[in-house]
């Protein structure tokens, strides 16, 4: 049993006990998350596809923790001016286990 969701522009494919990483809130170790908008629910009983989201289904989660991805460097460069900089950035992202598909 599987669920397409849509979270922060971004959709996922998802499965009860997947470890997910999605974009970074403000959310506490332990606490949970509810994604409403199920795009399409696919269980022993057949497929369904949302028009646009799947009507009553909703995807529960648990949040593990908080993580950051790995260091993007971007670099700025003017030729013949004698200038360089060099910046770094890491993405946050908040780690949920997904815990049920209803």
């Amino acid at each position: 049993m599987y669920a397409i969701i849509a979270d922060g522009g971004r959709q996922y494919k998802v499965e009860e006990g997947q470890l997910l990483e999605i974009d970074f809130r403000e959310a506490k170790e332990g606490d949970k998350l509810t994604f409403d908008r199920v795009l399409a629910v696919s269980s022993d009983s057949g497929f369904k596809l949302g028009k646009p989201t799947v009507s009553g289904a909703k995807v529960s989660a648990k949040v593990i923790g908080q993580t950051q991805g790995e260091k993007v460097y971007v670099q700025k460069f003017r030729r013949r001016k004698n200038s360089k900089r060099r910046t770094g950035h890491r993405q946050k992202y908040v780690k949920v286990l997904i815990e049920s598909i209803a």
